[in-house]
């Protein structure tokens, strides 16, 4: 943010006059009722209380004083050009020295810094106090949004030793289509047809993931899938799925009050949903016990249910949520929870960052029932890599298993009647020594 002049924006001086001229917007804003032009009215304080300062700065560097002042006030200061970047999908502060960010998958570090760890927590309390949440000694983590619905974890000592960290996970403001993730090899249009063909025809599912790995992407255009005609009810810890459908219930977790009660969780959520005459329950994200009560909506008619769960393959998201449902304090034998699994349980798709930092559905699997103890899974599309380009990009591809999953006969039911070539197999190959392949 320098400039050729022999005075900088961070220069001692400008720094001063900052402060002097926030201070002036500060009290004039204090002194004015609120108003639906609070950007006009303070880009006129400021004009006016640096007019009258008479001072004349080069025009490179007022207009970089004045964008900061503007990003102080009305946005979100130094990371505000980061939150207005397109190109940017993460922000993150992690202390005043050390600023990230995350463009086309890869991490850059920034050459912003903050002057102090105090300047840091004032950022963090600019962007909690609107939504009534507290961040200090004895609540040291914080879960937030901004205004147009971007994702914010927040940290304080004694939980990050260094100092204060924000981590910004950005909304996307046009929502990716299916087309779109053809059009980047996320996946391939027979895949896309596949997923659909799933979704209507109501079937459970469940998209398992890395962190940033793209699942809510995906668990969004998954839900573009639902008929329009249909009620559907969102439970999420912090709103970010964007569902075009007209009935449509959001529900959003609650923090507890100062005094630790009236938290409203998840598995609150999901209880009181089945009360709410649901077509389809869509959960952004399962990571405690209300996973058990998900099953149990699941294996009770409601189909077509939705969610996401961290994990780095299905049988390990199956693990997951075995893991899960224990957490929900029944005392309940494995083989009990695996075979509620099994049944609620329809379809796993496994969504990866690969290292290259593009994102994919590296597998599509059926989960086809129990044998034994075990919960018996067949994989319909995988993603094969071949290789690794001079640039660094992963060479694959991403094609069917040959194998039709058993719930055919539901997407049939439906309406989508899948050529054999969806599955990669020819009629020919549908039969091995006399008998039709699974």
């Amino acid at each position: 943010m320098t400039t050729n002049t022999t005075l900088s924006i961070h220069s001692a001086e400008l720094k001063k006059l900052k402060a002097h001229l926030l201070g002036i917007i500060g009290r004039e804003l204090e002194t004015q009722p609120s108003t639906e032009n609070r950007e006009e009215m303070v880009r006129q304080i400021l004009h006016q209380s640096y007019e009258s300062l008479r001072l004349n700065l080069p025009m490179q560097l007022k207009e970089e004083l004045f964008n900061e002042i503007l990003a102080e006030v009305l946005g979100f200061g130094v990371l505000q050009p980061l939150l207005d970047d397109p190109t940017i999908s993460e922000v993150m502060v992690n202390g005043r020295n050390s600023v990230y960010i995350e463009r086309n998958g890869k991490l850059e570090k920034t050459g912003i810094t903050f002057d102090s760890d105090a300047e840091i927590v004032q950022l963090i309390e600019k962007i909690i106090f609107p939504l009534g949440r507290r961040i200090d000694i004895d609540s040291p983590t914080v879960d937030a949004r901004l205004p147009d619905g971007s994702r914010v974890n927040a940290t304080i000592p004694p939980v990050t030793i260094d100092g204060p960290t924000i981590t910004i996970r950005k909304f996307k403001k046009g929502k990716l289509t299916v087309e779109q993730l053809i059009e980047y090899g996320s996946l391939t249009p027979m895949m896309a047809e596949f997923i659909r063909a799933c979704v209507i025809a109501r079937l459970n599912i469940v998209i398992s993931g890395g962190t940033g790995s793209g699942k809510t992407t995906l668990l969004n255009v998954l839900s573009s899938y639902i008929p329009a005609n249909e009620r559907i009810i969102t439970i999420e810890d912090a709103a970010e799925l964007q569902l075009q459908q007209d009935h449509v219930v959001r529900m959003e977790t609650k923090p507890a009050n100062i005094d630790g009660r009236y938290a409203v969780t998840i598995r609150d959520l999901v209880r009181n949903s089945l009360r709410m005459r649901p077509d389809r329950i869509v959960i952004g994200e399962v990571r405690g016990g209300e996973a058990l009560d998900m099953l149990q909506a699941m294996n009770t008619g409601h189909d077509g249910s939705l969610t996401t769960l961290h994990a780095n393959t299905p049988r390990d998201a199956v693990s997951r949520l075995e893991t899960m449902c224990l957490m929900a304090g029944m005392d309940m034998p494995i083989k009990v929870i695996r075979e509620q699994i099994a049944s609620a349980i329809d379809l796993v798709i496994q969504q990866s960052r690969l290292k290259d930092g593009s994102r994919k559905v590296t597998s599509i699997t059926e989960i086809a029932g129990m044998e034994g103890d075990t919960v018996v899974m067949t994989e319909i599309f995988r993603f094969e890599q071949t290789g690794i380009d001079p640039d660094g990009k992963v060479i694959g591809q991403l094609k069917p298993t040959g194998i039709r999953p058993l719930f055919t006969p539901r997407l049939e039911a439906a309406g989508f009647k899948l050529g054999p070539e969806v599955f990669g197999a020819s009629l020919g190959s549908m039969f091995n020594n006399g008998q039709r392949r699974r």
